[in-house]
């Protein structure tokens, strides 16, 4: 006999958890909706040549390839070496460029989608690390050009996202490329070793001050001390509040023209958000963040939990100038981000921030021997064509083994009708929250849970 057991990195979750986490997703989606996002799928695997359009570093080390037996046999009778034709996606960001490229000539643009789904990486099994695990990302796509404006929607969306989660208060760290990069270029650095640089930098929250300091002042980047000092005294750089944020610009000086070109679309960013009605208190300025990703030129983002940095971000993203280069000849310029769901409910459940749900059943209807089958089942539909959840037993069994079934599968409302309540034309409903029972008339029982139920949500 075969010991059943999950493979090392996935989240597998009994019922009342999967529920929590389906909410979540739910939720993400209504408020990418809200914004004006379409929904894309695509589909879990891809051409591998299509997939791997940069060759070698982690990410090729990272992908699970898809051969099927017959497929496999060939190979092997063949001596065939070559990698197998499919590949899971490891993202959703190149599956994404290729959607758009194949499709370029069916949409509208700017492309606003959202994409909610699982994606796969041969990462080493651990806590709170996963090889499958959801990404919920959203880009705006544009053909040729993309105003810099719609960088400014990105944050709003991430604040309209974790209030509607209602996880506790979090603060969105705003940073510029294009600012980094100007910075450097005042510094001597040039084009060749910014993104070297610019990758070290984003590695102070993990690696501290001190690493990253003899890391630049080593033989391989070369920085003189003096160098390094002023890119560590700029990465300190942080704001409190909107006011605070346009001074701080302000008071870096004057730089190249990239740097102000940078400066003037954060400014102008800042100034949005308020427009939009971001809370000051939700966006701040982190000129350390970087985002080690290549394809980031342009305003860069990461969202912190206040009450718990160190689960990390829970969100990022970032602006690119050419979203499809590997596959269309056309520029399609972006803006977007992503939410590793997975990881953050994890994290969340192990922080205590997101507890078991109830279950997503309103009701169970009793039963107390096989002549009252006919009736509850009646009553399931009303109570359904009402708008309730409902689980009817369909085998007769004593209460108190009803009423423990539905109290440890989280049902809230357990509807009896025996032959007194049908005698008197009630029906007796034991809360399970409340741990209270009531009579209510039979043509009143379904608008009598509704209220109850509605009243019940908002209060929690």
């Amino acid at each position: 006999m075969i010991k059943p057991r999950t493979p090392p990195g996935v989240m597998e979750l009994l019922p009342r958890d999967q529920i929590a986490f389906q909410r979540m997703l739910d939720t993400i989606r209504r408020t990418f909706e809200g914004f004006g996002f379409l929904p894309v799928e695509t589909p879990v695997f891809e051409l591998s040549d299509v997939l791997l359009t940069k060759t070698g570093g982690e990410t090729e080390r990272q992908v699970y390839f898809v051969q099927s037996t017959g497929a496999l046999g060939k190979a092997q009778e063949s001596n065939d070496d070559a990698l197998p034709e499919l590949a899971l996606r490891f993202d959703l960001t190149v599956p994404l460029a290729r959607y758009v490229a194949e499709h370029e000539h069916d949409l509208a643009f700017p492309f606003r989608r959202y994409q909610m789904q699982r994606v796969y990486r041969g990462e080493r099994a651990q806590r709170g690390r996963f090889r499958e695990f959801y990404q919920c990302d959203i880009d705006v796509i544009g053909k040729d050009t993309l105003s810099p404006r719609y960088d400014a929607e990105v944050p709003a969306v991430i604040n309209a996202v974790f209030s509607a989660l209602d996880i506790g208060e979090f603060t969105i760290q705003l940073n510029h490329r294009k600012l980094l990069r100007g910075y450097f270029e005042g510094q001597g650095i040039d084009d060749a070793r910014q993104m070297t640089v610019l990758r070290e930098i984003d590695k102070l929250d993990k690696r501290g001050e001190d690493a990253v300091r003899a890391t630049l002042t080593g033989a391989d980047f070369g920085l003189s001390d003096e160098v390094a000092e002023r890119l560590l005294a700029f990465s300190r750089v942080r704001s409190a509040g909107h006011d605070d944020a346009l001074a701080k610009l302000d008071a870096l000086g004057a730089g190249t023209a990239l740097f102000e070109q940078g400066r003037n679309e954060l400014r102008d960013l800042l100034n949005q958000l308020r427009a939009l009605g971001v809370p000051e208190a939700r966006y701040a300025l982190n000129l350390s963040i970087a985002r080690g990703l290549d394809y980031y030129t342009g305003m860069v983002y990461e969202t912190i939990l206040d009450a718990h940095p160190q689960i990390g971000s829970i969100c990022s993203g970032g602006r690119y100038d050419n979203l499809a280069s590997h596959y269309t000849k056309s520029k399609l310029p972006g803006v977007g981000i992503s939410i590793g769901l997975t990881r953050l409910f994890w994290q969340l459940r192990e922080a205590g921030l997101v507890a078991t749900a109830d279950s997503s059943v309103d009701v169970l209807v009793t039963l107390f021997d096989d002549a009252g089958l006919p009736p509850a089942l009646s009553l399931s539909q009303q109570l359904r064509a009402a708008g309730l959840n409902v689980e009817t037993q369909l085998e007769p069994r004593k209460l108190a083994k009803q009423m423990q079934y539905a109290d440890r599968a989280g049902i809230r409302f357990v509807v009896i009708r025996g032959d007194d309540e049908a005698a008197r034309g009630v029906v007796a409903v034991k809360d399970l929250r409340r741990g209270e029972q009531f009579e209510v008339a039979g043509d009143e029982l379904a608008s009598t849970l509704l209220v109850e139920r509605a009243q019940w949500q908002a209060m929690r």
